[in-house]
């Protein structure tokens, strides 16, 4: 595994992964990744590894990266999701940078620490394309996308996510930043159910739909991806772009493009957001799905 990080390239400042076995194209590697969260290098476990494993490959990730104060392991195999401290510093707290923003992490305290690395290629295109954009950005979680649309000059962002302890965090990562909230909104509601006060806000010029790909209880995306999609015309802007993300393994980028034929053909795709290249998938199409769609009002729906 060791063998497989390039730590020439290791940024000293920006958070990156590092290694992806998740892709299943390192073989023997598959259940484990690793990040680095700056100073911390990050190991994550989805099946048990022997104590002795463990603190080898802490020893060399401290010995190979001069910046590393703290080497930690996230047990995703076990009940919870558990950390434990392998070498150097405890921490809990972190805030790490990714294209000059900044973002607040936990370690420890749920099963996500607050920032997908394999997302960091979409919000560097957020940043890129919020010039003077309303913003809906749907399953909103800690708002990173949101963080990308303000610090890229969108006029204003409307977060939405049913939970909102993250949209607490969210508001944190934005004050990270210095960034004003006066053109940021935080709506803790069922995106199912809430279409009225989305429609309040609206109608946008970039909408963000970053889903779980299933929550007990709240999101099934087969199921559910559909119904936002065809809200889109009394959502959108003429003209408007729309960013549909995907993280179910078992389903393609063709279950988007099929949803948009069916649901909403006014929406014209127009490019591919990949993820950066560390993420290696054996099999195509099995990591992070992003696209890019232009919404045109007057396009016939059929």
């Amino acid at each position: 595994m060791i063998e497989h990080i390039n730590f020439s390239a290791v940024d000293p400042i920006e958070c990156q992964r590092l290694f992806h076995g998740r892709g299943h194209a390192f073989q023997g590697f598959k259940h484990v990744n690793v990040d680095w969260l700056p100073p911390v290098a990050l190991i994550t476990l989805y099946q048990e590894e022997s104590d002795e494993w463990l603190q080898d490959k802490a020893q060399q990730l401290f010995e190979n990266i001069k910046e590393c104060t703290s080497v930690m392991v996230q047990f995703r195999c076990r009940h919870k999701g558990p950390y434990q401290l392998l070498l150097g510093e405890e921490k809990s707290h972190l805030t790490v940078v990714e294209h000059g923003l900044k973002y607040q992490l936990q370690l420890g305290n749920a099963q996500n620490n607050g920032l997908f690395l394999d997302m960091s290629n979409g919000r560097k295109w957020v940043k890129e394309n919020s010039q003077n954009k309303t913003v809906l950005n749907l399953f909103a979680y800690t708002c990173a996308f949101s963080v990308a649309a303000i610090a890229g000059g969108a006029s204003k962002v409307v977060n939405v996510d049913i939970s909102k302890a993250p949209l607490a965090k969210g508001r944190d990562n934005h004050r990270a930043n210095k960034q004003e909230l006066g053109n940021v909104k935080f709506e803790g509601v069922d995106i199912f159910k809430s279409y009225g006060r989305l429609k309040k806000h609206g109608p946008y010029d970039l909408l963000i739909s970053d889903p779980p790909s299933f929550q007990k209880g709240s999101v099934d995306i087969k199921r559910d991806y559909p119904k936002i999609i065809r809200r889109l015309p009394q959502l959108m802007n003429d003209q408007g772009l729309v960013m549909l993300c995907l993280n179910s393994p078992d389903l393609s980028e063709q279950f988007i493009h099929d949803m948009i034929e069916t649901e909403c053909p006014q929406c014209e795709f127009i490019e591919n957001i990949l993820p950066p290249e560390v993420f290696k998938e054996a099999m195509p199409g099995k990591g992070l799905k992003v696209l890019i769609f232009k919404y045109h009002a007057n396009k016939p729906a059929n």
